[in-house]
């Protein structure tokens, strides 16, 4: 792509996936020349300070005595037309089908009343289908939305299969798996996380979510519990949420004295290069973002066979993988990794090498290469 362009990206700015991978792009692409608009309501927690070609515009949405709830959608919509009319955007690329896509579809009829033709890409990342596409009364406007869409991906095949099952679409959706923009790591840390938590080579595994129901924070635990009976080990629960009071009673309640809660982390790659398996038990995971930023960091990941993680985690290569709910051989699989120190190595070797497959490097021209399209059809 030869012409540097004025990109809108709209995204939830939080430490989930969706926000990470959108935040990342924006980085990237403003990296090589093209000038990047984020618009959401608060700094995307991954964006860092002030960056060569890009732009904050947040979504400042006031208390309005006649609603119930604030009318963000809307609020959204205007932000959007704002900042096209006056940037002079080229396209908008949402991430997340509501409100996100539902939102671009009204700035995109106010400015073509306008004279102004902005086409708007939406890329799926999972929740937006997998958990609201099993309720009823969203399935309307979600449909409407990406068949309104002029490009649509998702971050899988399983999610794209997802889509088309859930929802009357009749819009070609195309497979961009996320990627991985490794940041330096500092080996001092890395060193120092180690001496801290396992100064005696105890082995470290490692979780890491937004500790929803459907991450199956519980099943982490009751597999801690049984590896921890058979080796002692380390676990380190990086994240927060719903979830994370029951985990921590757990561990009370079981005497499990080495399960260390360490919150939200901006940047969780200096922890994870000093973990030794990753645990992933999701009941759904569409892409495993997680699981993918473990195996760059050369940790194994063991997790469930749900979703798009078979398309990411190679079973036997990169970590092992069970059904969903199955504590017991998920235990035996962690035990199996950290038993002999020869094996582990092989697996970080392997997992590393896995995630070179979906590196910036790789994915960034698929989008770059979908941009040019919808703009030259």
């Amino acid at each position: 792509m030869e012409k540097k362009l004025k990109i809108g990206i709209v995204c939830y700015p939080t430490f989930g996936g969706s926000g990470v991978v959108a935040t990342e792009l924006g980085k990237a692409l403003a990296d090589k020349g093209h000038e990047i608009h984020f618009i959401t309501y608060s700094q995307p927690v991954r964006l860092g300070s002030l960056r060569k070609n890009v732009r904050y515009h947040e979504v400042n949405v006031s208390d309005y005595p006649l609603f119930l709830y604030p009318p963000y959608e809307l609020v959204l919509a205007s932000k959007m037309v704002d900042v096209a009319k006056h940037e002079g955007l080229d396209l908008l690329h949402v991430h997340y089908a509501i409100p996100h896509a539902s939102a671009a579809y009204m700035a995109k009829q106010i400015l073509k009343r306008e004279g102004i033709n902005l086409p708007v890409i939406t890329t799926l990342h999972g929740t937006d289908i997998t958990l609201l596409g099993r309720d009823a009364s969203f399935e309307p406007v979600i449909s409407f939305a990406i068949n309104e869409s002029d490009a649509v991906t998702a971050v899988s095949q399983s999610l794209r299969t997802d889509t088309y099952k859930l929802f009357g679409i009749n819009i070609d959706i195309e497979v961009i798996p996320n990627f991985l923009n490794p940041t330096p790591i500092n080996e001092d840390v890395v060193k120092e996380i180690r001496e801290e938590y396992a100064p005696d080579g105890t082995p470290m595994l490692i979780h890491i979510s937004n500790f929803r129901p459907v991450k199956r924070v519980m099943d982490v635990m009751e597999i801690y519990k049984r590896v921890n009976e058979l080796k002692p080990s380390i676990l380190i629960m990086v994240g927060d949420g719903p979830d994370r009071s029951k985990a921590e009673q757990f561990a009370r309640d079981n005497q499990l004295n080495d399960v260390i809660f360490v919150g939200n982390v901006k940047n969780p790659m200096e922890l994870l290069s000093a973990a030794d398996v990753m645990l992933l038990p999701s009941e759904s995971e569409s892409f495993g973002l997680a699981a993918l930023e473990a195996m760059a960091s050369g940790v194994p990941v063991v997790s469930s066979n749900a979703g798009g993680l078979p398309e990411l985690n190679r079973h036997g290569v990169s970590g092992l993988m069970s059904n969903v709910g199955d504590v017991d051989e998920m235990a035996k699989q962690v035990f199996y990794l950290i038993e002999k120190e020869e094996r582990l190595l092989k697996f970080k070797d392997q997992a590393r090498e896995r995630a070179n497959a979906f590196s910036l490097e790789a994915v960034l021209p698929l989008y770059e290469k979908l941009y040019d399209k919808v703009l030259n059809s």
